[in-house]
């Protein structure tokens, strides 16, 4: 399959945008970077034991596969769109000191395969379109949103958003580990969620084949609710969570997941609650856009609410970090007001 001439068609599954030209573009932009992302990082998964990290100076692991993934994207947007800004994650300081000299040709080599004639410069200046500008129109990136899982061979995703006076018009997530059916965890795996403000949401393969519209769980008692939340304990103050799962008689088990794939496991349906407390350890920790404007779409879209644990409503227009929120809630929409109680107890 040549993934530089991904084909695009006119609609998803129900959706016609005959009548908005406009969104179009941004949608088959959006799909053809993400779907060459997708490839990259699947490669680099197949070739690198573990997955090559470097540490970045705040400590996060930072892969190969990520400098490679906003690479590609940065590239089409900026070519499609060369007005708008894009908030990215990451840049290239790292990659350019002489010591990452080897990284650098190992992203280089990567992106090689999919845009044929790429420099390493070219490709360091192509990361080096991220911004840390929020505007009145501006795209999010998340090149691998859940480094850690993509590492440990779990999940991750690719995680992209159009923003337009702060509100999310599309939203795409790129789960390449993902099983496509939950009745079927060890089967297919590979997801890709889109949705448009206005026109629901769909999940479908990368071949955009298998199309299916997302709905949430129509569950109302909390007692039958699956909770999602995430692997790492440094995220999310599990402990407060299992707290308030046994305050609401929630008797499942917590399903434990790296990456935005949470929202798009709500948006189908296979969960009806994904909290997000901060830790004890950074009680004052402030969420990046870029780690939940594609997801929150997606799950609104599919007939859920996302809010902050407050229960206000998330806020993409202050700057990279959403100040005016503490922590984030996401349900079916069916037990938000119910959790929002809980969460003041």
């Amino acid at each position: 399959m040549d993934l530089t001439c991904l084909p695009v068609d006119r609609g998803f599954g129900d959706w016609n945008f005959k009548d908005m030209d406009e969104d179009c573009l941004e949608v088959k932009t959006a799909i053809q970077a993400l779907s060459l992302a997708w490839a990259l990082c699947q490669r680099v998964r197949d070739d690198l034991a573990g997955g090559e990290s470097i540490l970045k100076s705040d400590r996060s692991p930072v892969t190969i596969a990520d400098y490679g993934s906003q690479a590609i994207i940065c590239k089409f947007l900026r070519e499609a769109f060369p007005a708008d800004p894009i908030v990215a994650e990451e840049d290239s300081a790292e990659l350019r000191r002489p010591e990452r000299s080897r990284i650098l040709e190992q992203v280089t080599r990567y992106v090689n395969q999919l845009i044929p004639g790429s420099s390493a410069e070219e490709i360091c200046s192509w990361i080096d379109l991220s911004s840390q500008v929020v505007t009145d129109r501006f795209w999010t990136l998340d090149p691998i949103d859940g480094t850690k899982g993509f590492l440990r061979g779990d999940q991750y995703a690719i995680a992209l958003a159009l923003i337009e006076n702060g509100q999310v018009q599309l939203g795409l997530l790129a789960c390449p580990n993902l099983y496509v059916n939950q009745d079927q965890p060890h089967g297919k795996r590979g997801c890709l969620f889109l949705a448009l403000r206005g026109k629901g949401a769909v999940q479908m393969d990368l071949e955009r084949k298998n199309r299916q519209a997302l709905s949430v769980s129509k569950v109302e008692d909390p007692s039958e609710a699956v909770l999602t939340e995430s692997v790492e304990p440094d995220h999310a103050d599990h402990l407060f969570h299992q707290r308030l799962a046994r305050r609401l008689n929630i008797l499942r088990p917590s399903l434990k997941m790296d990456s935005q794939a949470k929202y798009g496991i709500v948006a189908r349906g296979e969960a009806a609650v994904y909290l997000r407390v901060p830790s004890l350890s950074e009680p004052a920790y402030k969420e990046k856009i870029w780690d939940h404007a594609a997801g929150a779409l997606i799950a609104e879209e599919a007939g859920g609410k996302a809010t902050d644990i407050l229960g206000h409503p998330l806020d993409f227009s202050s700057g990279i970090k959403m100040v005016r929120n503490r922590g984030i809630l996401v349900t079916n929409g069916i037990l938000h007001r119910t959790i929002l109680e809980a969460l003041k107890v």
